[in-house]
């Protein structure tokens, strides 16, 4: 069941969230990502959402697995903690000064099915590598995370310097320009926005972009580039909320 807001386009093209989505949005920006039910009421209320469309979303989220239910206290799933850890490492991406090196992954595994192929594609855009060509995967070495060790079972990461200038590179490998339109475009909406609702629509959107953003060194990077500024009004967004959280659990003690 939607949330009853208003049926016509978003000039920024963002729909509004089911009552799923709302639930996923607040506890993956809460730590320890766990809520009870009675906060969750009130919490999802702003949002248009009611007390027996949350309970049902509720009950078929622990049925899908996305959720586990101790007493009447919700708690996102293991599957649903990795996503949240890739989340905040979106919001505080590690980086390290840039030596000129990149990091360059030849997949070297044959014979694997469409499932394991998308898979595989998925594990290396997550980890914010770019598609050369078939097979062929890079990026500057500016990220402070090692690949995961099960990569090596399916490819070879080694560090090169390609002879092509890298600012040219890093323009081929991703849409810079069309990432940072859509940044801008999602920062406006949400710190422009008054209801409670779109503001959640277009932060849950930025966020889910920012998975996006390659996280490149600035010297690569076009000029006024939006990645930062979409950051830190998301992680203050994320603040208020879980101020909100706070003052209610204080307010319930007093």
């Amino acid at each position: 069941m939607r949330m009853n807001l208003s049926a016509e386009p978003d000039p920024a093209g963002l729909r509004p969230l089911s009552a799923r989505s709302v639930v996923l949005s607040l506890l993956l920006g809460a730590h320890p990502p766990e809520l009870p039910v009675k906060d969750l009421v009130r919490l999802v209320e702003p949002f248009g959402v009611g007390g027996s469309t949350l309970r049902a979303a509720l009950s078929r989220m622990v049925t899908a697995g996305d959720l586990r239910r101790a007493d009447a206290v919700y708690r996102l799933s293991d599957r649903l903690l990795a996503r949240q850890r890739r989340q905040d490492d979106a919001v505080h991406p590690r980086t390290r000064v840039w030596d000129g090196d990149w990091e360059m992954v030849v997949i070297t595994a044959t014979g694997r099915g469409p499932a394991e192929r998308a898979d595989l594609r998925a594990r290396l855009t997550a980890l914010r590598l770019a598609e050369l060509r078939e097979g062929v995967w890079l990026r500057p070495a500016n990220l402070g995370r090692p690949l995961p060790d099960g990569l090596r079972e399916v490819a070879l990461p080694y560090r090169a310097r390609p002879e092509e200038p890298p600012g040219d590179l890093a323009a081929r490998l991703w849409p810079l320009a069309d990432w940072a339109d859509t940044a801008r475009s999602l920062l406006a909406r949400a710190t422009g926005a008054g209801h409670p609702a779109v503001r959640l629509t277009a932060y849950a959107a930025a966020v889910r972009h920012l998975l996006t953003d390659p996280v490149l060194p600035p010297a690569l990077l076009p000029a006024d580039w939006p990645g930062e500024a979409l950051r830190t009004a998301y992680a203050a967004y994320r603040r208020e909320l879980a101020g909100a959280l706070s003052g209610r659990a204080e307010g319930e003690e007093g």
